[in-house]
């Protein structure tokens, strides 16, 4: 009985050290496989950097331009037509904008959710000051009358939703530099 004893305390013996020596193998080849794979994906998210920044950033130039396209001091100069109402020149100034909204609107996708929120308040305020001004009108006003008080009022406001829109976007731009 006494071998078969020592027979069992030598084999708990082999498999204790056989076990303490798997385990920390097991440790280190763990250890290097979660440094390969975290290298793996720094060099994956590079990749896709390198892949969506430059579309990023031509997310941003577009809204850019969205934003002095609908901005009623450049958009009332660039659409001026002599001779029209102010029901014509509103109907031609809302479809511009929509028109503007509607090439653009894919741009979502590459930038942040609160640059986007602006754009769509941006969007829907420029609709409303037009239209609301439009309605304090006469329908056979001259579409001077609208664009004068449409830029008065831009004039008069203490911050300007146009330049705030632009300072946004830069400001988001700033996170890839």
């Amino acid at each position: 009985m006494d071998t078969l004893t020592n027979f069992f305390i030598d084999v708990v013996k082999f498999v204790l050290a056989g076990s303490l020596i798997s385990y920390i193998a097991w440790q280190l080849v763990k250890s290097e496989l979660e440094k390969v794979n975290h290298s793996s994906l720094i060099e994956l998210k590079k990749a896709s950097q390198a892949t969506t920044l430059p579309l990023r950033l031509q997310a941003y130039e577009r809204l850019v331009l969205f934003i002095e396209r609908i901005n009623p001091s450049n958009m009332l100069v660039r659409v001026h037509v002599a001779g029209t109402t102010v029901r014509e020149i509103q109907q031609f100034l809302i479809a511009e904008i929509r028109t503007e909204y509607q090439h653009n609107i894919t741009q979502q996708l590459y930038v942040s959710t609160q640059a986007w929120a602006v754009m769509n308040r941006i969007q829907e305020d420029t609709i409303s000051l037009i239209n609301n001004t439009a309605a304090g009108l006469s329908s056979e006003a001259s579409s001077v009358e609208l664009s004068r008080i449409v830029l008065t009022h831009l004039a008069n406001l203490e911050d300007n939703p146009y330049d705030a829109g632009l300072a946004l976007l830069k400001h988001d731009m700033q996170h890839f530099f």
